[in-house]
């Protein structure tokens, strides 16, 4: 008989008592995990995949699933509120900025600026704007509060002006430089320069995190996808539209489209930030242009130069609605919506005037005359915590 081999009854009942203490070893009273063996294999936690991190230092969107959250109608910061509504109107042929009280529809100041100003634009913290006098290379500030400019500040080619979500550099689109230059938000102190490869930087917005941006280079039909913490270019594409001409850019308020005007393909480019897939066209009108969403975030205006019409696009329903014609034909360009969300403003580029829209009917209320070559108009105050550029993208 082997000694180390205990017949089968007394085996069966060794592995009895063994399994039984196993059984009681740690599984206490209620609410204590089960023993190993008791009931089966004990489950894994489920891994949660953790979100990713948005950029550094940007404050938090009020609402996840709407960049557009804090620029319901008339809710100004305290930064803003007690600034005089107005219209602030570059004149790009005029080298002066036109200032509209949107009360009376009557310009009430002209202010000399730089040559060639393209866009007005409000400062991260709010309390500036800055007109890009582009062949002039200088920034001019103005005090909103008071109207008047200040000293210009030399900065070379500045067609338009960006700031990063987190308020830490500016952004200067660098049109003829073919140039992504940051800069120090407030000195405007160069910080870095990208070089890029395609032609005319003009336009851009950010992504829902902050981390990237996409910029749109009219000139060879191109878009950029830049990296915001690491300042580099992270995709570049050629749109599928042989003379494609983008223009301004603007993100869907659940941030998960991106919508780019073009001019010569006449109509908006959508695409995903995220994967940068080859973008798809929808029609709009004759020269598509401007992008402005409305104070409730459920629509978006379309400004069709080339043809005097505003194009209103449903988020939504995920098509256009309406179209309205303004009634002596023009061309409206660049602008924003009035701080109550009633009213579109737009610069008649080609017709040295000024178009005041009814966001409800589509009713031109008022056509202005102003400077040669309105551009890039600011509506100033406007609802938001900060400022993303432009005429004014508020977060």
């Amino acid at each position: 008989m082997n000694r180390n081999r205990l017949p089968s009854k007394a085996a069966a009942l060794f592995a009895g008592l063994v399994l039984a203490a196993l059984a009681g070893c740690g599984s206490g009273g209620k609410g204590e995990p089960e023993a190993l063996g008791s009931k089966g294999p004990a489950r894994p936690a489920k891994a949660v995949p953790a979100a990713p991190p948005g950029l550094a230092g940007m404050p938090p969107l009020l609402d996840p699933n709407d960049v557009y959250a804090a620029d319901r109608p008339n809710k100004l910061s305290p930064v803003v509120k007690d600034f005089p509504s107005r219209v602030y109107v570059p004149n790009t042929n005029s080298n002066t900025v036109s200032v509209i009280d949107p009360a009376t529809y009557k310009v009430i100041d002209t202010i000399p600026v730089g040559v060639q100003p393209q866009h007005v634009v409000p400062s991260w913290d709010m309390k500036t704007l800055w007109v890009n006098n582009n062949r002039g290379h200088t920034l001019t500030p103005i005090n909103p509060a008071t109207g008047e400019a200040g000293e210009p500040v030399e900065v070379h080619d500045p067609y338009n002006l960006y700031f990063t979500p987190n308020g830490k550099y500016a952004v200067v689109m660098a049109s003829m430089d073919r140039e992504l230059v940051f800069r120090d938000p407030h000195t405007m102190n160069r910080v870095k320069t990208v070089p890029v490869t395609c032609f005319g930087v003009n336009h851009a917005d950010f992504s829902a995190d902050g981390r990237y941006f996409i910029v749109s280079c009219e000139f060879s039909g191109e878009l950029l996808k830049v990296d915001t913490e690491k300042m580099e270019i992270v995709g570049q594409q050629k749109l599928p539209f042989e003379g494609a001409m983008p223009q301004d850019v603007k993100i869907s308020p659940d941030g998960k489209t991106f919508y780019v005007a073009d001019m010569m393909a006449h109509g908006m480019w959508v695409l995903s930030g995220d994967t940068f897939d080859v973008p798809k066209l929808l029609p709009t009108g004759k020269g598509c242009h401007g992008l402005y969403v409305s104070r409730d975030s459920r629509e978006m205006y379309v400004s069709n130069r080339g043809e005097g019409t505003v194009s209103v696009f449903d988020f939504k329903q995920n098509k256009l609605t309406k179209k309205w014609e303004l009634p002596e034909g023009g061309s409206p360009d660049m602008g924003g919506v009035s701080a109550d969300g009633q009213v579109l403003w737009l610069s008649g580029r080609y017709n040295s005037e000024v178009y005041a829209i009814d966001t409800v009917t589509g009713k031109q209320l008022a056509k202005i005359p102003v400077g040669g070559g309105p551009h890039g108009l600011a509506v100033y105050p406007q609802p938001g915590r900060y400022s993303l550029g432009h005429t004014g993208i508020f977060r």
